[in-house]
């Protein structure tokens, strides 16, 4: 039975609501189960309409009808003691409104990383989800390969070749940016501080720095690696800064050792801004309240687009969709903040 409150003592039906919001039964159909089907302008009416009556879907029902649970896993990460705001938190938050306006929702469930894939197989034998979602994708990644011979649809934030279903974000634009913008400000002696080459994401965001150094003939000897710890990014930000021809800017792979770099600084009597630049990347709030210049990634767009290219391959989605694109690559934007004024 649909619907949670009646109009006098039934239950709120899709008539009602088609009745108050002044269309057709099938148009409430599809903007609940399809609205990529119907106008904006007609979606918010509907809705308004749903809101208003307090009908509820009977979620269980058309599962059964279309064989699906309408339901999408995520296996979460460990907490790390220094991290900051991670942003997968805004990922999935991002990612969980999409999938609700497709009426579906995230699954959340805890692994060892090595039991991942087969607790995969596990949820989707079972009948508990009817895809997944993967995030920290690196190189020779196997888990793309192992879910897709589950046969479980799925689309990964980050690149897995052109056989699986992928969005991810230009990480190697986003320091080539911020580079160019120390070097627009009057900087030639900009270091780098980043992690031990052969992870994915911290390779791509060093070759950014490199492409921006050697466009403007730039000394490239002034990077520095070290586990992505706040601790960490000090020391490497005091290995630099300590050299007797220290730099005057510094690119951080992130956040995290960016806040490391400015406590190198502060140590050494070095105003950030006036004496030292930094930026960092990704934007976390713990940079707004640091006024750190910082990479925003666009993972609220990253977040819709894997949705748009995950909902046509689960279950129960409309035939007549046309396929979707298989891939999507977002530019990150500089937010510039008082630490490279």
């Amino acid at each position: 039975m649909d619907g949670t409150r009646g109009s006098g003592d039934g239950p709120v039906t899709v008539h009602d609501v088609a009745v108050a919001a002044g269309v057709s039964r099938q148009t409430v159909s599809n903007v609940v189960n399809a609205p990529e089907r119907v106008s904006p302008a007609t979606r918010q009416r509907v809705r308004a309409a749903i809101d208003e009556l307090g009908y509820q879907p009977n979620r269980a029902a058309r599962a059964l009808r279309a064989h699906a649970s309408r339901l999408i896993g995520y296996r979460i990460r460990p907490n790390r003691p220094d991290a900051l705001a991670a942003i997968l938190d805004r990922f999935l938050h991002a990612f969980a409104e999409a999938a609700r306006d497709l009426d579906h929702h995230l699954l959340l469930f805890a692994a060892a990383e090595a039991d991942e894939v087969a607790a995969c197989g596990r949820l989707l034998r079972g009948g508990a989800v009817d895809g997944f979602v993967l995030t920290d994708l690196d190189y020779r990644d196997r888990r793309p390969a192992a879910i897709a011979a589950l046969g479980a649809p799925f689309a990964s934030f980050g690149r897995t070749g052109d056989e699986f279903v992928w969005v991810d974000v230009d990480n190697a634009a986003g320091t080539e940016r911020a580079t160019e913008h120390l070097v627009a400000a009057g900087h030639r002696r900009i270091g780098y501080v980043g992690v031990p080459a052969g992870d994915r994401i911290g390779d791509d965001r060093e070759s950014g720095w490199r492409t921006a150094m050697r466009r403007h003939d730039l000394d490239e000897r002034l990077a520095r690696h070290a586990a992505d710890s706040i601790e960490a990014g000090m020391r490497a930000g005091g290995e630099l800064l300590d050299a007797a021809e220290p730099p005057t800017a510094i690119v951080a792979a992130t956040d995290v050792f960016a806040v490391g770099v400015l406590r190198a600084a502060g140590q050494r009597g070095l105003r950030v801004g006036p004496d030292l630049a930094v930026c960092g990347f990704d934007d976390t709030p713990t940079a707004d309240v640091l006024g750190l210049t910082s990479v925003r990634q666009p993972v609220e767009e990253v977040a819709r687009a894997m949705m748009a290219v995950l909902a046509p391959r689960l279950p129960g989605a409309p035939a007549e969709l046309p396929p979707p694109p298989t891939t999507r690559l977002f530019v990150p934007d500089l937010v510039v903040r008082d630490s490279t004024s």
